[in-house]
């Protein structure tokens, strides 16, 4: 039996073959700095980094304070939402099947539950259960078999949740679900934080969370820039200058792996169980909302670009720019 072809990529990052992690991000950091840093321009910037939600989270403001807050509230995010964390109400909800959460918690729950809908299914957060089949979330890779995939999807559906607004409690209809907010975590996350800094009276911020970007107010007199990876290169689009917009770019170069020369992508169906094949190489959405930016990059991305312009357009003043095969 060939073995697989490893390739480690970062959430919404150019992809490379083997590297080691640190190098897959810091080539895109670089790229995306050319565009902020602020050489010989005013106002000052002050730039962080740290590594949050499982990838670089960066924060560039003029204002000092901007890091802190943001980082504060990216924590106290992933507190409820990581699957990763044992202690979060995610993780929690996914061991117990039944929980009473917070109120933000059910929230985002209920916003993939409305993205699921409109979406006809493309967008569903309880796809973890496939994750584990295809190895996408211990990085052990491998082919799954038909059968495993039909008796796995019966776990799969938002349908399958019981969110109750009354008492705030979170109840499986069945054993065996398991909710994955990787797809919609980050943007909400980052519509947090810019909800924070506008209270704390920080007019200007751009926030990177593993390319998942928002832009608050400008970087001086003009808007920010940011440049888009093309898929499966190290060439950048041209220069988007947003102003209290977000970008959020899904693709099938972001985590992957290679057997007998067919690439399997994280991006997976779930109506047919299968890594998404819908002739997308890559879906970039800019929207006022991250959150929104988020779960439609995912959602076009599985549906193709047909019925994800059409779902796209159900969001007014949202632009997509979709790159095929």
């Amino acid at each position: 039996m060939t073995t697989p072809r490893l390739c480690h990529c970062e959430p919404r990052r150019g992809c490379h073959c083997e590297p080691r992690r640190g190098e897959a991000i810091s080539i895109f950091a670089i790229s995306f700095l050319l565009f902020i840093s602020p050489g010989c321009e005013r106002p000052q910037l002050y730039k962080e980094t740290r590594v949050m939600m499982g990838t670089f989270v960066e924060v560039v403001s003029p204002d000092e304070s901007a890091s802190g807050i943001v980082f504060d509230e990216i924590s106290r995010i992933e507190g409820l939402l990581s699957k990763y964390k044992a202690e979060s109400e995610v993780s929690r909800l996914n061991n117990e099947g039944r929980l009473r959460v917070s109120p933000e918690t059910l929230y985002i729950l209920a916003k993939s539950k409305e993205f699921w809908y409109l979406s006809e299914g493309a967008f569903d957060v309880t796809v973890g259960p496939l994750a584990d089949i295809w190895g996408f979330n211990e990085k052990k890779f491998r082919v799954t078999t038909e059968s495993e995939i039909k008796s796995t999807l019966k776990y799969v559906g938002m349908d399958k949740i019981d969110l109750n607004n009354s008492d705030n409690v979170v109840k499986f209809k069945i054993p065996g679900i398991k909710i994955d907010l990787g797809a919609i975590a980050k943007g909400y996350a980052l519509d947090c934080s810019i909800n924070k800094l506008k209270e704390k009276g920080v007019k200007d911020c751009l926030i990177n969370a593993g390319g998942q970007i928002y832009c608050l107010g400008k970087k001086g007199d003009t808007p920010w820039k940011v440049a888009v990876r093309r898929p499966r290169s190290n060439a950048l689009s041209d220069k988007l200058r947003l102003e209290n917009k977000s970008i959020a770019t899904s693709g099938d170069y972001e985590q992957f792996f290679i057997k007998e020369g067919k690439r399997y992508s994280h991006i997976l169906n779930p109506k047919t169980g299968y890594p998404a094949d819908s002739g997308i190489l890559s879906v970039t959405v800019i929207s006022t909302e991250a959150t929104t930016a988020d779960a439609l990059a995912t959602a076009v991305f599985v549906l193709g670009k047909e019925k994800g312009l059409r779902l796209a357009k159900k969001f007014p003043g949202t632009k997509v720019e979709i790159i095929g095969r």
